[in-house]
């Protein structure tokens, strides 16, 4: 008898192995996520901001609909998400909202045109998807 419930727990210790390694591999999709949306949303104020308008507008919002429509596809695909994944979620999309929004209405009202606000602007929407990718990628 004491031979059947260790073999019972050897199978659930190893069972319980193979679903994190799972999990872990599974949820790699993320940070892939978190980066493109860094970047593309930097890449969009760049070009809102610094591309004459009405140019800067439409390739900047074309390129962010473009690909938070991929990516929201690609994320609803995906089978595995970590634990507290819709909290870590929420906050680098709120974060980056706040900062999107800042960096556009400063800009659009006190530096059009000015590559000097722009281009650190730009890096500032970045940060929650690299940061947040960068984060995930250590877990």
């Amino acid at each position: 008898m004491g031979d059947y419930a260790s073999n019972d727990a050897a199978a659930a210790l190893a069972r319980a192995a193979q679903l994190g390694s799972t999990v872990r591999k599974g949820t790699r999709w993320y940070v892939r996520y978190q980066f493109v949306f860094g970047g593309v949303t930097g890449l969009a104020v760049f070009a809102i901001g610094v591309l004459k308008a009405p140019y800067g507008v439409a390739v900047g919002t074309g390129l962010l609909v473009a690909v938070v429509s991929w990516l929201s596809v690609y994320a609803a695909r995906q089978p595995v998400s970590r634990r507290g994944f819709g909290i870590r979620h929420g906050i680098m999309i709120g974060t980056w909202g706040l900062l999107y929004a800042a960096v556009l209405a400063l800009g659009i009202i006190f530096f059009p045109g000015v590559a000097a606000w722009w281009v650190p602007g730009a890096v500032v929407v970045a940060l929650p998807g690299l940061i947040g990718g960068y984060l995930e990628a250590r877990r």
